[in-house]
């Protein structure tokens, strides 16, 4: 049906007469005869030329008529002085027919920007607006969605279809309004490229600087980096300015931050090749606030941008708008940067927390492994030693702990610990203090409505914070570059409980959770680790019933090494094995840290099949920041420890996904 009405369109306008063409040529027709002396010819010729001129005329008649009815229409009701107010606004009108796209009247104002008047009549839309496109008043609406550009200008345009006649014959008009925006976009566009962006620049290994070089060249060391700061700065025609040993305000236009964010904030870099003695390498945290109302809103965002550089390990940009984080950089390894004294005083704030509630509930990530719930039960001794009993949020059927979580349920002293998340929340009351450990993220929790209802939360973690995470915290102990939430955890017990308070298998748990997440002790380790684990050796912890812990059965193993067997090396040192399949959870990650034992592998990615989901589990060795390439495809983690899952998608298509974001981390 539409396309026979398409042809007789066409074939109505290659039909319809164009009066002034018709006439020229049979005057010429009539002229020739003329001079070749055919006088019966000629006077034939010059009858059909009058009959033209005649039917030229009937419907020229016809036309007027028809723009009348249509008039009347569209002022119907209406005075003359209002009919001719509105025929006369100071707007440019133009109106066309809808079924063959002909511009059949215009008022003077739309002439004008036509730049031409007898041609605009019959010709059809498309030839004197080239850029117009009329679909927006086919599907009804009354402004176009975008800008129309015509004649080095822009416009909004308005208008509406209509028939000349209340829904009689085929006439359909389409009136349109053009208003010129050229001068508004001009200083809407200028207004925006001129808006004011703030950054705080942070030399995050200040001290180490200091610390690796005599001290007369601290100043030399100094010189070169600020010259490197400056350099940069200067390419965006920005203020720079220190106000601290170690920090800088960067104040720059909206038009500098495209070339920034294009070439990844470059001055990352740069600023590595200050090196100081032993062969440190400066590194700089930036936090940038843009799009927000005011200096001081500004500078709001810029702080919690910098915050948030820090707490993912530092060496990275985090831009902060109205809504949204976005990160660049965070590729180099994390130095630990902790100090004893901030660990006393998180262990003297969570002890007060714990006096002052009435009931502590302590919640790990869901599907918990043994970092989760070694840590948990840290906080349920440290609750205990205190006088409170503390329950554990958890589900006690799917997670990857089942046999440490029988021996803590064997015990008195866990007797109804293990609570499940929906009865915590119909038990919660208004003082009562939720401890979350092993997680900054609030989708990741084992019950969420449990996190939203509490209002004092204490957050314990090591994982990167990522662009989601807990906001209302009464205490935030959160350490990027330790290598557990169990050696946080045990850092606090050092200062609020005796060794001989700790139950031997709470220290096995806790000593369990460091070994998983050091792939013991050899991944993410300092001395604090290891002072952490002598610890827990003195409180009893049994390091071969740590081990039985990890021991797999042979099936287990067999399904290991079929995964690796399908991985593939990529960029010839990162490995993917990419499954239809649908594996355990736990079977998977083990495949991902065995792969790491292959020669010259400094990555793993596992992606496998769960449920209508795909699943990751990501390892590196520390050179690769796999969190940074994880959290690309929603995901979060650390620098070498990382997984998500994507839901509704196929493994292929994740794949691809992973790839792009591998290429766009090394870019």
């Amino acid at each position: 049906m539409e396309g026979a009405m398409t042809m007789n369109k066409r074939l109505a306008r290659i039909l319809r007469t164009n009066a002034a063409l018709y006439t020229l040529c049979l005057a010429a027709f009539v002229a020739a005869a003329a001079l070749m002396r055919q006088f019966t010819l000629a006077l034939g010729e010059a009858a059909v030329m009058v009959l033209v001129i005649l039917v030229s005329r009937q419907r020229s008649k016809s036309t007027q008529q028809s723009m009348r009815q249509y008039l009347e229409r569209i002022t119907g009701g209406m005075d003359s002085a209002r009919s001719s107010n509105m025929l006369y606004a100071p707007l440019p009108m133009m109106v066309f027919d809808a079924g063959t796209d002909e511009v059949v009247w215009a008022n003077d104002l739309f002439l004008q920007l036509a730049g031409q008047r007898d041609g605009v009549f019959e010709s059809r839309v498309e030839q004197v607006i080239p850029s117009f496109n009329r679909r927006w008043l086919d599907e009804g609406k009354r402004e176009s969605g975008e800008l129309v550009s015509w004649n080095h200008r822009l416009y909004r345009v308005f208008g509406s279809l209509s028939y000349p006649e209340d829904g009689q014959g085929d006439g359909l008009m389409a009136t349109t309004y053009w208003m010129d925006v050229t001068e508004l976009e001009q200083l809407r566009t200028s207004l925006e490229l001129t808006r004011p962006v703030l950054a705080i620049l942070m030399v995050d290994n200040y001290e180490e600087l200091m610390k690796a070089c005599p001290e007369s060249k601290r100043s030399a060391v100094l010189a070169a980096l600020e010259e490197r700061l400056n350099a940069w700065a200067d390419t965006a025609g920005g203020l720079l300015l220190g106000y601290d040993r170690d920090r800088y305000l960067f104040l720059f236009e909206e038009r500098s931050y495209a070339t920034f964010a294009e070439q990844r904030f470059s001055i990352l870099e740069t600023v590595r090749e200050v090196i100081a003695g032993e062969g440190v390498s400066a590194t700089l945290s930036i936090g940038i606030g843009r799009d927000a109302d005011g200096f001081e809103a500004l500078f709001k965002n810029a702080s919690m941008a910098l915050e948030m550089a820090l707490s993912r390990g530092g060496d990275q940009a985090v831009v902060k708008d109205r809504m949204n984080f976005e990160f660049y950089g965070g590729r180099a390894k994390a130095t630990e940067k902790r100090t004893k004294v901030k660990s006393r005083v998180m262990a003297n704030a969570l002890g007060e927390l714990i006096d002052e509630a009435r009931q502590v509930y302590v919640m790990g990530h869901s599907y918990a492994d043994m970092d989760s719930l070694g840590a948990a039960a840290g906080i349920c001794c440290i609750a205990r030693k205190r006088g409170k009993r503390a329950q554990i949020v958890m589900d006690t059927e799917n997670n990857a702990v089942h046999p440490m979580l029988r021996r803590l349920q064997e015990l008195p002293e866990y007797a109804g610990v293990f609570i499940p998340g929906s009865e915590a929340f119909l038990r919660v009351q208004p003082d009562s203090l939720l401890v979350v450990v092993d997680t900054n993220r609030p989708g990741s929790v084992e019950s969420e409505e449990l996190l939203e209802t509490c209002n004092r939360v204490a957050v314990i973690d090591h994982h990167r914070r990522g662009s989601s995470y807990i906001e209302k915290m009464a205490l935030n102990y959160h350490e990027p570059y330790a290598s557990s939430a169990c050696e946080l955890v045990t850092e606090l017990l050092q200062y609020l409980v005796e060794p001989t308070d700790l139950l031997h298998t709470e220290a096995e748990a806790l000593l369990a959770g460091i070994v998983l997440d050091t792939k013991n002790f050899t991944n993410r380790t300092g001395g604090r680790t290891f002072e952490a684990a002598a610890y827990l050796r003195r409180a009893g912890a049994d390091t071969q019933d740590v081990q039985r812990i990890f021991q797999s059965d042979l099936q287990s193993m067999i399904t290991r090494y079929a995964i690796i067997r399908r991985a593939e090396l990529y960029r010839d040192d990162l490995a993917i094995a990419a499954l239809d399949e649908e594996y355990d959870r736990v079977t998977a990650a083990k495949a991902a840290d065995e792969l790491l034992t292959l020669k010259g592998v400094q990555a793993s990615f596992v992606l496998y099949k769960k449920g209508n989901g795909v699943y990751i589990s990501a390892r590196s060795l520390g050179e690769v920041n796999v969190q940074v390439i994880v959290e690309a495809l929603g995901g979060g983690g650390n620098s070498t420890t990382a997984g998500g899952e994507v839901q509704d998608t196929t493994v292929e298509q994740v794949k691809t996904r992973l790839i792009e974001a591998i290429d766009g981390y090394f870019a």
